[in-house]
């Protein structure tokens, strides 16, 4: 069992929109009647969102062996219709609002504004034994490419993550980040583990009944990845009373060296803490985090590996490289190191295929008192008139020289695109990155789009862009 709801049962495990409080106790009671809707085993999709019933049927299932797939609510309905085609599942966890997509099916119980569906399959696909979960791969948009997730791993990241941000009882976190998305449903994860409260919220930085909910219900946490940060500082987060707010945590991608030093800042002036933090789907969660006392000290660092985890730098040959502030590729190991993808069906019966070690892809360098630091991704660069550029690096720098500015670089060999959100600069921008990198400015276009193209959980949609190629 991953949560034992009954042992907090006095406490508060979730705080709705309305300000309504549902304790522990009355989870367990919701979860032990839901599961008995359930008979076996079997694989089950969550159409998530930041609600009661999609934390009750995500607690419900995981607790008691049945494997759910974590589905955006919003997802395009075609391509609903072709995971359901392509995994079979013997059960839909869907909001009621949502029914009307499912009228062929049998609804069979309610709860929490939720209803179980009873598909046309029994157990189409095999599920091997450790298998606990299925997320899709951050940044895919219907994509049937699955990251399997253990017992194991959600177990080990959880505790790990209880541990370094020295989680209680007494913590009370806001949904910033969808729950499909593996950062929000590890904040669900680390704080029912300790008895912790979570605020539910569809609503956005954007709205102000955000804010009055993070105010009036005293949320403790917030959390979010670099376009969050981006939001917050335009929102003059830093002149805001926030009292009860005592922890900042960021992942998700690498947040800009300005934004970094101003939160640090922020939260050492105001007895806050600042977390940076480095993970991705394929561990669970987490790999590294930042402790909140290093924040300034060593401001664009993804600190340290997480407890129980470890970190290596290999070079091209699979060499290990032991030289500080050398680049190679960050290779981790640890017990949050998922069992390996999914791609249809009769993948779900595979055993582990990575045995706790993953090749992250990204470009990393160490310092001398063993900090890490992301330098680029190792598919995120462009081979322009013989020189190897990081496009990564070249954001960072468009960001770092050109104030309040949001830009994504992307392109092929010999040309590369820069799509800024600002409009008049971009003769600036040319001429900067083309004095920067040494490269000729006709191997440059700089675009103005109104919007860069996000997901949910605000990571860049890179295919969209190549709508705006000339």
């Amino acid at each position: 069992m991953m949560w034992t709801l009954s042992k907090f049962k006095n406490n508060i495990a979730i705080i709705k929109e309305t300000g309504e409080k549902v304790s522990y106790g009355e989870m367990h009671t919701l979860s032990e009647e839901l599961k008995g809707y359930i008979p076996k085993r079997c694989l089950t999709f969550i159409l998530c969102s930041n609600e009661l019933g999609s934390v009750l049927g995500y607690v419900t299932f995981l607790n008691n062996k049945i494997v759910p797939l974590m589905v955006d609510s919003n997802l395009e309905q075609d391509l609903l219709k072709n995971l359901i085609k392509t995994y079979k599942p013997d059960y839909l966890w869907v909001p009621e609002k949502k029914f009307d997509q499912f009228k062929d099916y049998e609804v069979i119980y309610k709860s929490c504004d939720y209803c179980l569906v009873k598909t046309d399959f029994d157990n189409v696909y095999s599920l091997n034994e450790d298998l606990a979960l299925l997320l899709t791969t951050s940044g895919s948009t219907g994509s049937f490419k699955l990251v399997r997730q253990s017992y194991e791993n959600i177990q080990s990241n959880m505790n790990s993550i209880v541990e370094y941000l020295n989680l209680t009882s007494s913590e009370c976190a806001i949904s910033t980040l969808p729950m499909h998305y593996t950062y929000g449903i590890s904040i669900i994860n680390s704080h029912f583990a300790v008895g912790a409260s979570l605020i539910l919220t569809e609503k956005t930085l954007m709205q102000k009944e955000f804010w009055h909910q993070l105010k009036d219900f005293k949320a403790t946490s917030l959390g979010g990845v670099p376009y969050t940060y981006e939001m917050l500082e335009k929102l003059r987060f830093f002149r805001m009373n926030l009292p009860h707010l005592k922890t900042l945590t960021q992942a998700g991608g690498r947040l800009s060296i300005d934004l970094h030093e101003k939160f640090a800042k922020y939260a050492h002036d105001n007895d806050k803490k600042f977390v940076v933090m480095y993970g991705q789907t394929e561990a669970t969660a987490r790999m590294s985090y930042l402790p909140h006392e290093k924040s300034l000290e060593k401001i664009g660092s993804i600190g340290l590996a997480i407890p129980g985890g470890e970190f290596s730098i290999i070079d091209l040959d699979g060499n290990k490289i032991n030289k500080p502030n050398t680049a190679g590729e960050l290779i981790y190991k640890g017990k949050n190191v998922t069992l390996g993808y999914a791609t249809c069906g009769s993948d779900l019966s595979k055993d582990d295929e990575r045995n706790g070690i993953l090749e992250t892809g990204d470009i990393a360098k160490v310092d001398e008192d063993g900090f890490y630091y992301i330098v680029g991704r190792k598919k995120r660069f462009l081979k322009m008139f013989g020189s190897r550029v990081n496009l990564d690096e070249t954001e960072q720098l468009i960001k770092e020289e050109f104030k309040n500015i949001d830009c994504v670089c992307t392109g092929f060999d010999d040309y590369m695109y820069i799509f800024t959100n600002v409009k008049d600069k971009e003769n600036d921008i040319l001429n900067f990155i083309s004095q920067k990198t040494g490269i000729n400015h006709i191997a440059f276009k700089v675009k103005f789009i109104p919007a860069i193209p996000r997901n949910s959980s605000g990571k860049v949609l890179y295919p969209k862009l190549e709508e705006y190629y000339d």
